[in-house]
């Protein structure tokens, strides 16, 4: 890999790689693969459950951002940029494919929509998502993955709906339920 001017850290940033990779440096590709790989596909397999799939969604992901690494915008993270690929490529896989195993909350992968969180899994949200973490636990399995989806991970409606394999107006109806209890009680316990 080519060196990074005015870099005095021994690992370039992932903007620093981004920048690289975008002059068609492999090895930075490599190292923003090794970096982001890994949670990218826990988050995936968070929303859908077929780890084959996942896997082919990670590799179309890092092919996209290496074919489109000039237009990669420094006003933000490179993982946010990531992620807002690797979400939509597994939309559009779903959509591809009718796929229709989807872990509609991250309880539900192993065991289905009744399931509730265990404490290590809201840890686990509150870690991940900060106070929001700490709200979504509060609302039922269907409302958080559609909160997850439109809110967390940017989605549209419609590619919200395809993920989560409901019509687009019940995302709409959900979001609207989950914003409600979320102003009403920020605090209590929902159900």
């Amino acid at each position: 890999m080519q060196d990074f001017p005015g870099s005095t850290v021994t690992d370039p940033s992932d903007a620093e790689l981004a920048r690289v990779m975008a002059t068609g440096d492999c090895s930075a590709l490599e190292t923003l693969y090794r970096r982001h790989a890994p949670w990218l596909t826990v988050r995936l397999l968070r929303r859908c459950n077929d780890k084959g799939l996942v896997a082919e969604v990670i590799q179309d992901t890092f092919l996209a951002v290496w074919r489109g690494a000039d237009r990669y915008r420094e006003d933000g993270e490179v993982a946010g940029w990531l992620w807002g690929v690797a979400i939509r490529r597994l939309a559009s896989s779903l959509r591809k494919s009718r796929h229709r195993e989807i872990a509609r909350d991250p309880w539900t992968v192993l065991a289905g929509d009744a399931v509730a969180a265990s404490a290590e899994d809201r840890v686990l949200l509150g870690v991940e998502y900060g106070d929001l973490g700490t709200a979504l636990t509060r609302l039922s399995p269907q409302l958080r993955a559609v909160v997850q989806a439109t809110v967390l991970d940017g989605l549209t409606t419609r590619e919200a709906a395809r993920l989560l394999g409901v019509p687009s107006a019940t995302v709409r109806t959900r979001l609207f339920r989950a914003k409600a209890q979320l102003r009403r009680h920020p605090s209590e316990e929902m159900s």
